[in-house]
C-alpha cells in the first residue's frame, strides 16, 4: 500500500486522468486531493505569463477537488480548507463536509497569521469535524525575484505563530508543511534567509521539537521542501524519518518520484517504511486504529 498524502487537482497540467496515470505509474493506490483557496489579494500577478499561472490567478477550489474526484472515488481521499478571511469560512467548512465526502482539511495556506483570531477559529472547526489540515508555513525569503505586488512571499507567519496554534487547538491535527516548516529540521537561523537551505543540518530544530513535544503535530514528506530537508544530511535524514515514524506521511505535492527514489536509498526498518507510507495517513482519517 502506498499513499500520497498531498496532491492537487488541475495542477501543472494535470487533470483526473493524468493523475491517475501517474499514481499507476508510480505504484500510489491513493492520493489525498487538496485545495488551495487564495484571494486575489495575494496571487503574484508577475505570474500570468508562467506554468502557474491559472493557480496563481484563481488557485485550486473545492470545484476542482469535487471534479478530480468524481473521476476515480476509490482513490482519492477528498480535502478542503476555505480562506480563514471568508466571512463564511467555518459556514463553508461545514456545509462541504455535510454535503461532499470531504475529510481532509488542506491545504491551508494564507497570507494569515496561524495564530490570528480568524485563523484560530477555522482550525479549531477543523478539529470539531475530526479533519486533519496539511497547513504551509513559507517565511518571507525573496522567491523568483518578483517584487511586485509584493516584496516577498509568505504563508503563515512563522514558527512561533504556528506553534501557538497548535497548543490553542489541542484536537486538531496539523500536518506541516512547506519551506519555512522544513528549513526548521535544523537547530540554526537559516529558516528565514534561505528558502532552501542546504548546510548540514544541526541539532535543535523547532520541527522535530514540536513532532516530539505535541500529540496534534505531524508532518508531510512533500515538495522539494521536505526532500532538500532530509539531503541535508542522510545519516540525519533516515535518523529523523526513524525517530519521528510515527509523526511523518509519505507524499510529493508533485508529479516526479525523487521522494520515493530517495527513501528507497535509506534502508528504512520495515516497520518505519509502512507507517509513513500508509498506516500513519490511514490512522489519522480513521481508516484503522
Amino acid at each position: 500500500m502506498l499513499i500520497d498524502a498531498h496532491g492537487h487537482p488541475n495542477y501543472h497540467g494535470y487533470g483526473a486522468e493524468r493523475i491517475v496515470q501517474n499514481m499507476d505509474e508510480q505504484g500510489i493506490d491513493k492520493m489525498w486531493l487538496l485545495s488551495w483557496e487564495i484571494p486575489s489579494s495575494e496571487y503574484d500577478v508577475l505570474q500570468n505569463q508562467s506554468k502557474m499561472s491559472a493557480v496563481a490567478q484563481s488557485g485550486i477550489d473545492l470545484a476542482d477537488v469535487l471534479e478530480v474526484g468524481r473521476y476515480a472515488p476509490d482513490r482519492f481521499i477528498l480535502g478542503y480548507a476555505p480562506h480563514p478571511k471568508r466571512p463564511d469560512a467555518i459556514d463553508r467548512i461545514k456545509a462541504a463536509s455535510e454535503i461532499y465526502p470531504i475529510r481532509l482539511a488542506g491545504e491551508y495556506k494564507s497570507r494569515t497569521l496561524f495564530d490570528d483570531p480568524d485563523a484560530l477559529r477555522l482550525l479549531q472547526t477543523f478539529g470539531e469535524l475530526r479533519m486533519p489540515v496539511t497547513i504551509h508555513l513559507e517565511y518571507g525569503t525573496k522567491y523568483g525575484g518578483a517584487n511586485y505586488p509584493w516584496p516577498d512571499w509568505w504563508y503563515g507567519g512563522t514558527i512561533g505563530a504556528l506553534e501557538r496554534a497548535v497548543v490553542e487547538c489541542p484536537d486538531t491535527i496539523f500536518i506541516g508543511h512547506g519551506p519555512g516548516w522544513w528549513s526548521h529540521i535544523s537547530g540554526d537561523d537559516l529558516f528565514d534567509k534561505e528558502m532552501y537551505p542546504t548546510a548540514t543540518a544541526v541539532p535543535g530544530g523547532k520541527n522535530p521539537e514540536m513532532l516530539d513535544q505535541y500529540p496534534n503535530m505531524y508532518a508531510d514528506l512533500s515538495a522539494g521542501s521536505g526532500l532538500n530537508a532530509l539531503k541535508r544530511n542522510k545519516d540525519s535524514g533516515r535518523q529523523y524519518i526513524i525517530d519521528n515514524a510515527d509523526k511523518l506521511l509519505w507524499a510529493r505535492d508533485n508529479w516526479d518520484r525523487d521522494i520515493f527514489d530517495h527513501i528507497a536509498t535509506l534502508d528504512l526498518p520495515t516497520e518505519v517504511y509502512e507507517k509513513i507510507t500508509y498506516q500513519n495517513a490511514q490512522k489519522l482519517i480513521g481508516e484503522i486504529e
